[in-house]
């Protein structure tokens, strides 16, 4: 058995899982949450543990040693010493055109991904700390990057060019990018071997916080609903999703908007937030349930975006075999669902109501018998799918 650690480094959180390969087993989990503020917080569980309390956390640093101490403690570890972890991987959210795979982590990596902190401001810095902190505790260990990107790289040319002077995509490499690929691999291939077909044409729908829609054939991503950063395409949290250039224009020279301002209006305070004054669907679900007209109206909005990146992605592949729902709110919200696949009868899609109001963790089915496509629920599990490309590169 090999331990992997497998660390998502956020601006002001550590998510962490130990997993135990190739069994697959998760020996230890946790979060550490709110690093710098007051009330940060330490979640820790194992098998036979559980904890959750508040601790003064001033840095990442400090957050990171906590999980190495609590992975090491006499009562709740798991492990007798951080030699016990060889590898290390790390969920890095932007990787440019430059990594299209997982990669063992050297000095040149690291350049290269603080090279590209502009493209990814929010995500890529908090990643890079990870790196380096997890260096100074795990010194003996295998750092290995797995980029969010990645998966998109083989989206076509045609499908990730910009239509504007091809000189921004040559000299500053201005295009689609993509994220969230690492849960949109890990679903599709699921997917893929719960239909028993390898080259099955799925649209892959990753609805949380942040949002977004992948058409997958023959295992590849082919489109995909966000770009150059994550703001665009599906209704978002607090993230505006499409949205006409033009209102940026007028928000700048008619409304005397900064730049920055624009950028924190987009990412920050759009999306569900801005349409209801909530962020969290199940506030705005039972609020439209209450008779509030904005988050009725913000729930028909968000599931017409998705049907529409649906049908244009069944376009793209000239078909569809399966949806797949996954993420916080795509694999809780039945409401959501029922919405986004109600009046789809031309394209095959029939959901059960029954079916799609029961949980369970694992790959479920809740499409009609008689639907031509089908429609899943699949839990992502992202650490698991580091993990595994951990493994598949270095073992």
């Amino acid at each position: 058995m090999t331990n992997i650690l497998v660390i998502n480094s956020g601006s002001s959180s550590i998510k962490f899982q130990l997993i135990s390969m190739p069994k697959e087993e998760v020996t230890a989990s946790g979060l550490v949450e709110r690093i710098g503020l007051e009330d940060a917080m330490l979640h820790y569980q194992s098998e036979k543990h559980q904890i959750s309390e508040k601790r003064i956390i001033p840095d990442h640093s400090i957050g990171l040693q906590m999980i190495a101490k609590l992975l090491m403690d006499k009562e709740y570890g798991v492990i007798q010493n951080v030699d016990d972890i060889p590898y290390v991987g790390h969920r890095v959210v932007h990787g440019g055109s430059t990594f299209s795979d997982t990669i063992v982590i050297d000095e040149a990596v690291k350049q290269k991904i603080k090279d590209l902190f502009s493209l990814a401001p929010l995500h890529n810095p908090p990643n890079y700390v990870g790196i380096q902190v997890a260096e100074t505790i795990f010194r003996n260990a295998t750092q290995v990057a797995v980029f969010d990107t990645a998966f998109h790289q083989s989206i076509p040319q045609k499908a990730y060019t910009y239509a504007i002077p091809k000189s921004f995509l040559d000299d500053f490499k201005i295009r689609m990018y993509g994220f969230h690929g690492t849960s949109h691999k890990y679903v599709s291939t699921k997917a893929m071997q719960y239909l028993n077909n390898p080259k099955a044409k799925i649209i892959s729908v990753h609805l949380g916080n942040g949002c977004s829609i992948t058409a997958v054939k023959d295992g590849k991503s082919i489109d995909h609903s966000l770009g150059f950063g994550p703001v665009n395409g599906l209704i978002m949290g607090t993230r505006s999703g499409d949205i006409d250039q033009s209102v940026i224009f007028y928000l700048i020279e008619k409304l005397g908007y900064t730049s920055a301002q624009v950028s924190e209006l987009l990412h920050k305070k759009s999306g569900m937030l801005g349409l209801t004054g909530f962020s969290d669907l199940r506030d705005i679900e039972a609020n439209a349930a209450n008779g509030n007209t904005d988050c009725q109206l913000a729930l028909e909005m968000n599931a017409y975006r998705i049907k529409k990146y649906i049908g244009s992605y069944a376009a793209a592949m000239n078909g569809v075999d399966a949806i797949v729902f996954t993420a916080g709110i795509g694999e809780n919200s039945s409401t959501l669902r029922a919405m986004v696949c109600s009046d789809m009868e031309y394209l095959g899609v029939e959901l059960d109501p029954d079916k799609n109001t029961l949980r369970d963790k694992v790959v479920r089915s809740i499409h009609k018998d008689s639907a031509k496509v089908q429609v899943l629920v699949i839990p992502t599990n992202e650490e698991l799918e580091i993990a595994q490309q951990v493994f598949k590169l270095c073992l």
